[in-house]
């Protein structure tokens, strides 16, 4: 149960939610590999191993060598990529494929914390591309998000500028909360993964979401909360009369296209695929 509204003359708060199965059921950017091979984006075998990239992400994710091995990998899948046609794609297909896998449990901390006077900062891997819009529809004030270099023609170099994951996500949380005046002792922070135990630990409430088993045990070890969620629901069911307000998402960690995560997790898949066989 959050405390209620805050003291507005204590230091200000907020709220950190990882992104994909803590406020979405699915990953973010493999949501989109459909749209992205209609926009010619990848090849039909590309969307076949997104599909299986999907049910591993779905079934345990992926640790901390494969992410890094993804973040090698991924520079060169997305090299030439037109980052102005993949901002397009997501907004064209956002409503369509986001909304209906926001966990009802989340939209209802978040509108929680929003009423106590709490910002809503999503802090994810996947890039503000894609992030970035989602972050929007969710009515969140900030997004952390990684970024990579985007050359004169409005392409993707395939340099990785800024990689938002593990430790450097709570180094982002501790520069917002420097910048923003945000007292880390009294704020939140959810998330999925054991990864993201730098960004738990650096804030006074840490909530494991639908946790790993390396995150489940330690939450248990450390005492922190555990939550189930499970209802995914789309925002209209929830708000017949929903539409999105004009909340500004600020991007505190700058841009990648949703180029990135999907092409880690592609490696990832094919790789997961050699090895059984």
């Amino acid at each position: 149960m959050l405390k209620d509204v805050e003291n507005h003359s204590l230091p200000r708060t907020a709220a950190f939610f990882d992104l994909d199965k803590t406020v979405i059921a699915k990953s973010s950017t493999l949501t989109f590999s459909k749209s992205f091979y209609q926009g010619g984006l990848i090849n039909r075998r590309a969307v076949l191993r997104t599909a299986y990239a999907q049910f591993v992400f779905l079934a345990g994710g992926a640790d901390h060598d494969q992410m890094e091995r993804m973040r090698k990998y991924l520079s060169a899948l997305c090299r030439g990529w037109n980052v102005q046609q993949v901002k397009e794609i997501v907004a064209e297909t956002l409503h369509d494929l986001i909304d209906p896998i926001i966990y009802d449990e989340a939209a209802t901390l978040i509108e929680q914390h929003h009423t106590a006077g709490r910002d809503v900062v999503i802090v994810s891997t996947s890039g503000a591309e894609v992030v970035e819009p989602i972050g929007e529809l969710l009515g969140a004030d900030r997004v952390v998000a990684t970024r990579m270099v985007v050359g004169d023609d409005g392409c993707f170099t395939g340099e990785v500028e800024y990689y938002a994951y593990g430790p450097t996500k709570a180094e982002a949380i501790r520069e917002l909360a420097e910048s923003e005046g945000y007292d880390l002792a009294r704020c939140y922070a959810y998330s999925d993964s054991v990864t993201d135990v730098p960004m738990l630990e650096s804030v006074g409430h840490p909530h494991a979401v639908n946790p790993d088993r390396a995150l489940r045990r330690e939450a248990l070890a450390r005492g922190w909360q555990i939550l189930d969620f499970h209802r995914p629901v789309r925002l209209k069911q929830r708000f017949p009369t929903f539409s999105v307000p004009p909340r500004p998402a600020l991007v505190a960690a700058a841009a990648i296209g949703a180029a990135a995560a999907t092409a880690g997790l592609v490696w990832y898949a094919s790789r997961r695929r050699t090895t059984v066989a």
